[in-house]
């Protein structure tokens, strides 16, 4: 299939390839991620800025390190995004494995989410004109443990286990957690996010395990910029007039009725009006559990999945900034570059 017809069909990665110029995160990433030689020194293997795009790849169709490798290979809209040809070498799957350990073991995405969310305040694409906090669950891959050392893992004593056994222990989440909604089980982690309600971007987030009320985090995920705004939220927030008081917001946060205090008909209106904003957080997590194939978490271990949630975030950012400053036939207004 030809090149303009792929474009035509709309595929996503000639779009992102158009919409963001990757060199915007070729300083940071450089700064933070070469060693200082002990000799003359040499090139990484492999440019940071590919790495890196192979990481937003993987996040996008959510693919683990293997299956982005073959698909590499595979497929000609991949290469054409990598800037790759069947001659050049590709990284493998550890190549790829090994990268993102880095950017985990250094703590670099979250500092990657903020470089380029500065980016979108300085273009005026965070609009600041109101709030929203929610979060949204990342399975985890269930853990076939005994009850006695899932009581130990419960009790955070989890790091004393299968220290026989160094290969298995690696394969196992300790961090994970389960939780129930509505009658329904999950177990992993938790992507709390709060998004600025005009552009549907990202603002902040945080990962937890997925036990974690969505309470504990509304005062980390709140900052001195939302000052007021208007913060809308579902009733699982409410009861926080402490934390609305520190930040000066102002409470859009969803009444909650109660066994023996129900909500009026005004409350019920009133939860109406403030449903029809906060439903906006509704598209970002369904872009990221339809179009990013599923919020799924391969790895093991909190810190794992705070790269690859935080890389989730920037990624859905990224596809969003694309879309907010397209046309309405569909040509890229301009490009986010360095």
């Amino acid at each position: 299939m030809g090149l303009a017809k792929l474009i035509q069909l709309g595929n996503p990665l000639e779009k992102l390839d158009l919409g963001m110029d990757f060199e915007f995160f070729r300083d940071f990433l450089e700064e933070r991620l070469t060693k200082k030689a002990k000799g003359k020194g040499g090139r990484p293997l492999y440019d940071y800025v590919l790495m890196f795009k192979i990481i937003i790849l993987q996040r996008y169709y959510n693919l683990s390190d293997d299956q982005a490798e073959y698909q590499i290979n595979d497929h000609m809209s991949f290469m054409r995004f990598l800037n790759l040809t069947i001659s050049d070498d590709i990284p493998d799957s550890k190549t790829i494995w090994h990268f993102s350990e880095r950017l985990t073991y250094f703590d670099l995405v979250e500092e990657l989410f903020t470089l380029f969310g500065k980016e979108l305040q300085k273009l005026g694409l965070i609009v600041n004109e109101g709030k929203i906090i929610d979060a949204s669950f990342v399975k985890a891959p269930k853990q076939r443990n005994s009850k006695e050392k899932n009581d130990q893992i419960k009790q955070g004593k989890g790091s004393e286990l299968w220290k026989d056994t160094p290969n298995k222990k690696l394969q196992k989440d300790i961090d994970a957690r389960w939780t129930k909604k509505n009658s329904q089980s999950y177990y992993g982690y938790k992507n709390h996010a709060k998004i600025d309600s005009k552009s549907k971007l990202i603002d902040t987030y945080t990962v937890t395990d997925a036990s974690v009320h969505d309470l504990q985090t509304i005062d980390g995920l709140l900052n001195e910029n939302d000052k007021d705004q208007e913060l809308y939220a579902d009733s699982a927030y409410v009861e926080q007039e402490e934390t609305i008081e520190k930040h000066k917001v102002v409470n859009k946060i969803h009444e909650k009725g109660y066994k023996n205090k129900p909500l009026t008909e005004q409350q019920k209106e009133t939860n109406t009006e403030k449903s029809r904003v906060r439903a906006r957080v509704e598209h970002i997590f369904g872009f990221m559990e339809n179009s990013m194939s599923c919020m799924y978490f391969r790895k093991a271990g909190i810190k794992r999945a705070k790269t690859v949630i935080g890389l989730m975030n920037l990624t859905y950012n990224i596809f969003r900034t694309i879309q907010l400053n397209t046309t309405n036939n569909g040509n890229v207004c301009f490009v986010v570059n360095a």
